[in-house]
């Protein structure tokens, strides 16, 4: 399953483990791929810990693209200081994953 296994490189500070379930074409509003990928370097130097709990509320499939709708929570536990603190949380989001080369892969919401 794509999202246990990005959930378990996020959980690693696995930053390219992470990536590599994103397209290169990622875009939701102004945030892109490299976007993302400075989000999650900040967030792993901050961080020596992280948790990820995501439950897929509903899967749509439309014209080849699965609209996913999530609710999660991302924790740390701060570098040096050993608190955890909640990073992130959603509820009911929506994302769009598509096939590229056979794997599922998130693209988005677009502009």
């Amino acid at each position: 399953e794509a999202l246990a296994a990005a959930t378990e490189r996020f959980q690693a500070l696995d930053s390219p483990g992470v990536l590599a379930h994103v397209s290169e074409q990622y875009r939701t509003g102004p945030f892109t791929k490299p976007a993302l990928r400075e989000h999650l370097l900040t967030m792993f130097t901050l961080y020596d810990t992280v948790r990820a709990r995501i439950r897929v509320d509903e899967v749509r499939l439309v014209d080849g693209a699965a609209w996913v709708y999530s609710t999660g929570e991302i924790t740390g536990r701060l570098r040096g200081i050993g608190i955890w603190t909640s990073a992130l949380t959603w509820e009911r989001e929506p994302d769009v994953a598509r096939k590229e080369n056979g794997a599922w892969r998130l693209v988005g919401l677009g502009p």
